[in-house]
């Protein structure tokens, strides 16, 4: 009894900012209207197909093979945006050269450059007559048109979330600790490995999830430089599209539902493993 009184005297327990109750209910309403609700629409709408035709559409070769490329792309330009997207941050972080600022803010040139744009850009680019295409095609290297053209656009959408999130971590971080490990004997490999990942870690998962996030539904971008051929470099978006046009929503939402299954998964691995860097991170401390 005294537990339970406990616990509903720190519930209401008087907060500086007043209202809690009234914020609390607006927040789960947009919540619910923003994002529950059309979830939920999602999942259902693909009911009418039954079970057994929900199987049928998700696993019929093309769309298999179109979540394929979606999420391996997704995966490999995630993991690459974080090894380059730290290297990025901790250049504009730890060093001081002429352009510092102006380089700064073109890490944010994706988040404001239209996804079409950009990806005609791409394709303007690495097209077997584009300016890189042109120097890679004697070498018999292909990007455009490739799942490998998907991975570059992909990488550029997704370099800044990894860069400002790791950003901020590493400005805040106490350089006092990198100078203790530096006198007991450490070298800068070892004073990297083992006391500024570790810090770090947690924010640079977060920006690979978003990455990967980000990455899984991109459109704009990918469906210039992709070719989109059936089987080869269609991503499941598109085959979305497709079916949209085709007026199969019901199939549309199927694919759908499987890659909000396959995205939840796969993020919530992220951020149990983001837990367990943080939480060891804290046992460290």
């Amino acid at each position: 009894m005294s537990a339970r009184a406990g616990t509903w005297s720190n519930w209401k327990r008087p907060s500086v900012l007043p209202g809690f109750g009234l914020t609390l209910g607006y927040a789960l309403l947009y919540l619910s209207i923003i994002v529950l609700l059309p979830l939920a629409a999602l999942i259902l709408r693909p009911a009418e197909l039954g079970l057994a035709g929900f199987f049928d559409t998700v696993t019929t070769p093309r769309v298999l093979a179109a979540l394929r490329v979606s999420f391996g792309t997704a995966a490999i330009a995630a993991v690459i945006n974080g090894i380059f997207g730290l290297i990025i941050a901790w250049v504009l972080v730890r060093y001081q050269f002429p352009g510092k600022r102006l380089i700064d803010a073109f890490v944010d040139l994706p988040f404001a450059l239209p996804t079409a744009v950009a990806g005609i850009a791409l394709t303007t680019l690495y097209a077997p007559n584009g300016w890189i295409g042109a120097l890679l095609t004697p070498l018999g290297l292909k990007v455009a048109f490739t799942p490998t053209g998907i991975v570059i656009a992909l990488i550029f959408i997704g370099l800044p979330f990894v860069v400002r999130t790791v950003q901020p971590v590493l400005q805040d971080f106490d350089s006092e600790l990198e100078e203790a490990s530096a006198s007991l004997g450490a070298s800068r490999l070892q004073v990297f490995g083992l006391v500024i990942l570790p810090s770090i870690m947690p924010a640079l998962l977060t920006g690979i999830a978003l990455a990967f996030a980000r990455a899984v539904g991109e459109y704009g971008s990918v469906i210039f430089i992709a070719g989109n051929m059936p089987m080869k470099s269609e991503i499941a978006p598109l085959l979305i599209v497709s079916k949209l046009e085709q007026f199969d929503y019901a199939g549309a939402a199927a694919i759908a539902v499987v890659m909000l299954v396959i995205s939840f998964v796969m993020l919530l691995v992220l951020n149990l493993i983001q837990r367990w860097a943080r939480r060891h991170e804290d046992n460290d401390r």
